[in-house]
C-alpha cells in the first residue's frame, strides 16, 4: 500500500469511528497527570488485544470469582481479545473451542452488568458507554478449522472475530515462529486468508514465522493485526517481530500490540522500562497510528508466592514437553511485569508514557484507539 492510500484509509476510518473517538478527543484536550494518574484514562477507549478476565491460578473453566470481577471493574478496560480456541492439536482443538465459547457465553449471561460480547465496532462504543468489559472472541491457532474452510462461517456465527493463523509450530496454514524451515504460507493458508477477508474477520499473525507473516500481509486485501509481540531489534527472540515485518504491517494499515511478557528481554525479568522501550521502538518503525497493547496475561494481578512459582515452572515444563514453548520461557522468568502488577496496569503505563513526553493523543491511540480503528475497518 502506498503512502497516499495508507493515509486515505486512516482518514476514512477515523471519520467512520467518530462516535467512538469524539467523546475521548474532547476529554483528552489537555489532561496531563493528576494524583499520579493520566487524567485521560477514564475517557479513553482502552483495549487489550490479547488477555482476559480471571486469575492466573484459577482452574480451567471455573466461574469468575468476585475478586476477578472487581479486577475487571478496576482495570478500566473497554474490551479485550479473549482466546477461545485450543492450540496445537487437530484432534482436540475444535471441541475445546466450542467448549470455551460456551464457557464465556455462560460468564456473560451470569454477569450481564459487567461483561458483554463484542461482535462489531458499535459494540465497543456500547461497552464504553455502559461501563462493561467487551469480550472479543479470538483464536490463537487455525487448528479448530481443521481442513474445512466452511468452518470459518461456523465460528463467525458464534462470534469469533480474530483468527490467528499459527501458534509457534507448523500447521496446515503455514509455519509458526519456532519452525526453522520458515516455509511461509501453504495453498490452504492463502485460501483461508481469502475466506477471512470475505467474511470481514481480522487476521492475527502474533505467533507466525517471519515468512508466513510477510506473505500473509501481502496476501490479505485488508489490514492485519499482530496482537501480542515485541520488537526483535531490541530482543532477538522468535516471538518478536523484525522491523521489516512491523513496517510492512503498518504500510498495510495494521496494528501491532506489544505484550507484557518475558520476551521483552533476551535474558532476565523484564519491567515497565522494557515495555516502554519496545513501544517507543515500534512507534519509530510503524508510526503512532499502528501501535497498541496486547498484554498476553490475565486482568487480575499475579499473587507472587510459592504456589505461583511452582505452577509457573510446571507450565513451562508442560509447554516444553508439547513442543510449543518459545525461547525466553524460563521457570525463573515470570509472565508479568512486577512494577505493573495491578489490574489498572494500563492506567499506570499511560502515566509513565505521559511523563516521558508522549502526547495525550498518542497515548490514547496506544491504549486502544488504534485497535478500535482497525476493528471498525475490518468488521464493517
Amino acid at each position: 500500500m502506498n503512502h497516499s492510500r495508507r493515509h486515505f484509509v486512516l482518514g476514512a476510518t477515523a471519520l467512520a469511528s467518530a462516535p467512538i473517538w469524539l467523546p475521548m478527543q474532547r476529554a483528552l484536550a489537555s489532561p496531563g497527570i493528576s494524583d499520579g494518574k493520566w487524567r485521560g484514562y477514564a475517557a479513553a477507549i482502552v483495549i487489550d488485544a490479547l488477555g482476559g478476565p480471571g486469575e492466573y491460578n484459577a482452574a480451567p473453566l471455573t466461574a469468575l470469582s468476585p475478586a476477578a470481577l472487581e479486577d475487571v471493574r478496576a482495570s478500566g478496560l473497554t474490551a479485550v481479545n479473549v482466546t477461545v480456541s485450543g492450540v496445537g492439536s487437530y484432534a482436540k482443538d475444535a471441541n475445546e473451542t466450542i467448549r470455551n465459547i460456551a464457557y464465556w457465553n455462560a460468564q456473560i449471561a451470569a454477569h450481564p452488568e459487567q461483561l458483554m460480547q463484542v461482535r462489531n465496532a458499535g459494540d465497543l462504543a456500547t461497552a464504553k458507554r455502559s461501563g462493561r468489559l467487551g469480550l472479543i472472541y479470538g483464536f490463537q491457532d487455525a487448528t479448530p478449522i481443521k481442513e474445512d474452510l466452511d468452518r470459518v462461517a461456523l465460528y463467525d456465527d458464534l462470534g469469533v472475530r480474530v483468527f490467528q493463523l499459527t501458534y509457534n509450530r507448523r500447521n496446515l496454514v503455514g509455519d509458526g515462529c519456532l519452525e526453522s524451515g520458515n516455509a511461509g504460507l501453504s495453498a490452504f493458508g492463502r485460501n483461508l486468508i481469502e475466506r477471512l477477508n470475505e467474511r470481514h474477520l481480522l487476521i492475527d499473525l502474533a505467533h507466525a514465522g517471519e515468512r508466513t507473516t510477510r506473505e500473509a500481509i501481502q496476501q490479505s486485501r485488508t489490514p492485519i493485526a499482530i496482537t501480542h509481540t515485541g520488537c526483535a531489534a531490541i530482543a532477538e527472540l522468535p516471538r518478536n517481530k523484525t522491523d521489516y515485518e512491523l513496517r510492512e504491517l503498518a504500510d498495510k494499515g495494521g496494528v501491532v500490540g506489544i505484550y507484557l511478557m518475558p520476551f521483552l528481554r533476551s535474558k532476565g525479568q523484564p519491567t515497565a522500562d522494557d515495555l516502554i522501550a519496545h513501544l517507543e521502538h515500534a512507534i519509530k518503525v510503524c508510526g503512532e497510528d499502528h501501535v497498541g497493547i496486547g498484554s498476553d496475561g490475565t486482568i487480575s494481578p499475579i499473587d507472587f508466592n510459592d504456589e505461583f512459582r511452582r505452577k509457573h515452572a510446571a507450565d513451562v515444563a508442560d509447554r516444553r514437553s508439547r513442543g510449543i514453548s518459545a525461547p525466553g520461557e524460563e521457570p525463573d522468568v515470570f509472565t508479568f511485569l512486577p512494577d505493573l502488577n495491578s489490574a489498572d496496569r494500563l492506567a499506570s503505563l499511560a502515566a509513565l508514557l505521559s511523563r516521558r513526553g508522549h502526547s495525550d493523543a498518542r497515548i490514547g491511540k496506544i491504549l486502544g484507539g488504534n485497535f478500535a480503528r482497525l476493528f471498525r475497518e475490518i468488521w464493517a
